[in-house]
């Protein structure tokens, strides 16, 4: 029997040392450790996938929360089905003791860790519902007090329809006229675009 580890954070900034604590406290070896460092929404995750891979019957795999498992109700369900019947694998959640499946073996310990499962992972998908409409509602607070997200608009020089006007007679090429405008080729095709269509506009 080997003994695996899987931790999950959501983002590569987030920290995931008091996870790794509490896994390597109960004799996870560094090798046998898993960390996937994005969203719970699916289960397209590198890490896990390589540990599904390894993971024998018999072996035991611990977790330190459901949520780190995934945030995705039915893909909670489905994962932990797959390991624990067809894989023939222990889980055991350190926060969690009722979701340990070394201990609920009869009848009634595994309706009780199934409907514990249940709950815990409606609960994991219903709070990444709630931290999606949060961000939501936090970007349209944001955009009605005038922040703007994504990279800041690059302006025109103001000689740029006589740098135009040059580049259309061929006193300067594309390169050079990008690099007196300070910006790159596809930058400038697009904001020549915008310049026609004014210029047109004027007419």
């Amino acid at each position: 029997m080997k003994i695996y580890g899987y931790i999950r954070v959501s983002s590569a900034d987030q920290c995931e040392a008091r996870q790794l604590a509490a896994v390597q406290e109960l004799g996870v070896s560094p090798e046998n450790l898993f960390v996937d460092k994005q969203s719970g929404k699916d289960f397209n995750r590198l890490k896990y996938a390589e540990l599904t891979k390894k993971l024998q019957a018999g072996d035991l795999l611990y977790i330190t929360s459901i949520d780190r498992l995934g945030r995705n109700y039915e893909e909670i369900q489905n994962q932990w089905r797959v390991i624990t019947k067809e894989k023939s694998v222990d889980i055991a959640v350190i926060d969690m003791p009722l979701l340990d499946t070394r201990l609920h073996k009869d009848l009634i310990g595994t309706f009780i860790s199934d409907l514990v499962l249940q709950v815990l992972s409606f609960v994991a998908h219903s709070e990444r519902d709630n931290i999606r409409k949060r961000q939501a509602e936090g970007i349209r607070a944001a955009k009605a007090r005038g922040v703007k997200f994504g990279r800041p608009e690059i302006s025109t020089p103001d000689n740029f329809g006589a740098l135009v006007s040059q580049w259309e007679c061929g006193k300067i090429n594309t390169a050079e006229i990008a690099k007196l405008c300070e910006m790159s080729r596809a930058t400038f095709y697009t904001k020549l675009k915008e310049h026609r269509l004014l210029s047109q506009k004027k007419k």
